[in-house]
């Protein structure tokens, strides 16, 4: 009888690593850009993100991202530029989609998921604070678990920032970094969150 309930166990076992391998952790990465900084911000946080086994990262504009794409991500990033020191029009019809999309599918929204945010901006202090803070307070509203960035100092952040109205202008290889960190951090936090989360 020991013998048989040992082979039962390890029977269970096997199928749940089968289970947990067949079922890749989601991230969606939906941005707005304009002019291409943005994306180009974003491109960097998906290199970043799939950098970690085990996760399958999907890049889109926000106005691309499909009602699937939203219900069957297990994380959420939302990239925007920053128009009058808050998020773009267009990243802000994104978060409302999202909330739309997953009230109808539960009452849970997004419990049990993961989420951030990431920006670019034409100068130094043009909002980009208040415009994370907003999708922040959106994704908290939703019960989403946010997860912010890690500056190259190594001290925490609301998540990667461009200021691309600089001298060059544009998005810079230390911005780049950050985007690569905070996305491999947030695919990694992800992935744990998820293994443990009880549904």
């Amino acid at each position: 009888m020991l013998k048989f309930v040992k082979r039962l166990a390890l029977a269970a076992l096997l199928i749940a690593e089968a289970g947990t391998a067949a079922s890749p952790v989601r991230i969606l990465i939906a941005y707005h850009s304009q002019t291409g900084h943005t994306a180009k911000l974003a491109a960097a946080v998906r290199e970043g993100a799939a950098s970690v086994a085990g996760v399958e990262v999907l890049l889109r504009p926000v106005d691309e991202a499909a009602t699937e794409d939203i219900v069957k991500s297990d994380g959420i990033l939302l990239g925007t530029p920053v128009h009058w020191g808050n998020l773009s029009a267009e990243s802000k019809r994104f978060l409302d989609r999202m909330g739309e999309v997953l009230g109808k599918t539960s009452k849970m929204l997004g419990e049990g998921r993961t989420a951030g945010v990431f920006c670019t901006a034409g100068s130094i202090s043009n909002g980009q604070e208040m415009a994370r803070l907003a999708a922040i307070a959106a994704f908290l509203d939703m019960r989403f678990m946010v997860i912010g960035g890690v500056n190259d100092e190594g001290f925490g952040s609301l998540g990667p920032q461009a200021v691309t109205g600089g001298s060059p202008p544009g998005v810079n290889d230390r911005d780049l970094a950050e985007a690569r960190r905070f996305g491999e951090r947030f695919a990694r936090l992800t992935r744990q969150f998820r293994a443990g989360a009880k549904p």
